[in-house]
């Protein structure tokens, strides 16, 4: 298995293995702040911090500036850390100060930035064609803060627990992450939202342990139970229950683009299994081939009693027009879901 990121900068910083010049991008900033933090917590001494860490503002950043608080020695720490955060001409955007001969410059200066300063860039999702990129990976360092498997995101949920003054055992952490939505397809849940939640579980319980009663008491209302719920009513031609979920989503503050695409990706899921089923898999065969939690094809499975096979297919391009209407501001949105949930 491929080491994440967080563990690779871990070791780096701990062996001394760090460039002059860092990327770090990804889906899940709040990872990307984590090594920010660590090493920044690395090199800079905090009684000095004002002295030896400069944050360049990404649209006022200009090569001069960026080349002068590189040049510029270290007072008091290890080394003096440049940091540009949000850079968006990584990212294949432009910068009003930067003009494109000055891009240039740039990814010529990143080989030469001097062992006394650690130029620091984040982004969400850098252009892997541009040379500024591709000098930063060839005399740099880059990390790709991708989302969190299932085991390395048990250990985070524990140990965020654990900092909480809590404990939490395996298969509650389990349950936990199945409802959370962490690994639901296209949805923009990250461990920010995984954090907070983890904060409402912990103020919530009332004892050191956290018992899976505390997770569903606080996350019963999450946006797949809700989502599997209005699938559910629809299915039993109880389109008025359907609403009424729909409206207490909405209403608790569920965004549209989540639930939208949740939609999606159930209708997705509910097709799968049914089709698995009409060849004559088991559940733990289906299972398999999906891979995903025992809990969804359950449920996608009494789901799909309900459609046929071309019935879903139909569903899902309307779901995905109804999506690209949303997107595109075709369609105002509350109505758009309302529509959705009539069409289906």
């Amino acid at each position: 298995m491929v080491e994440h990121s967080y563990k690779k900068i871990e070791e780096d910083l701990k062996d001394g293995n760090i460039k002059n010049v860092l990327l770090l991008y990804g889906k899940e900033q709040y990872l990307v702040k984590w090594s920010v933090d660590a090493v920044l917590k690395k090199y800079i001494d905090d009684e000095y911090r004002a002295f030896d860490f400069f944050e360049i503002d990404a649209e006022k950043a200009t090569i001069d500036s960026v080349i002068e608080n590189c040049e510029t020695l270290s007072m008091f720490s290890e080394k003096r850390v440049v940091y540009l955060p949000g850079f968006t001409l990584i990212e294949g955007g432009r910068s009003k100060n930067i003009p494109e001969s000055d891009e240039k410059l740039l990814s010529e200066y990143i080989k030469k930035i001097p062992d006394s300063c650690l130029l620091l860039i984040t982004a969400v999702k850098p252009d892997k064609r541009k040379r500024l990129y591709k000098e930063i990976v060839s005399f740099g360092g880059s990390y790709d803060f991708e989302p969190l498997d299932e085991r390395t995101l048990r250990n985070f949920v524990e140990k965020r627990f654990k900092l909480m003054g809590k404990s939490i055992k395996a298969s509650a952490a389990d349950e936990f992450i199945r409802s959370c939505g962490y690994f639901l397809k296209e949805t923009d849940y990250t461990l920010y939202n995984l954090e907070n939640e983890i904060k409402k579980i912990a103020s919530h319980a009332d004892g050191e342990e956290i018992l899976l009663s505390d997770i569903l008491e606080v996350i019963s209302g999450d946006v797949e139970t809700s989502i599997f719920a209005i699938i559910d009513a629809v299915g039993n031609n109880n389109k008025e229950e359907a609403f009424k979920i729909l409206y207490n989503l909405l209403g608790a503050g569920g965004s549209i683009f989540p639930i939208v695409a949740l939609l999606a990706s159930l209708f997705e899921t509910i097709l799968e299994v049914k089709e698995l089923k009409e060849e004559g898999k088991l559940p733990s065969q289906i299972r398999s081939i999906l891979g995903i939690h025992e809990y969804r094809i359950k449920k996608a499975s009494s789901a799909a009693d309900a459609y046929s096979k071309d019935r879903l297919k139909d569903i899902l391009k309307k779901v995905y027009q109804i999506e690209k209407n949303i997107k595109t501001g075709l369609m105002d949105q509350v109505l758009a879901l309302e529509m959705m949930i009539s069409e289906v």
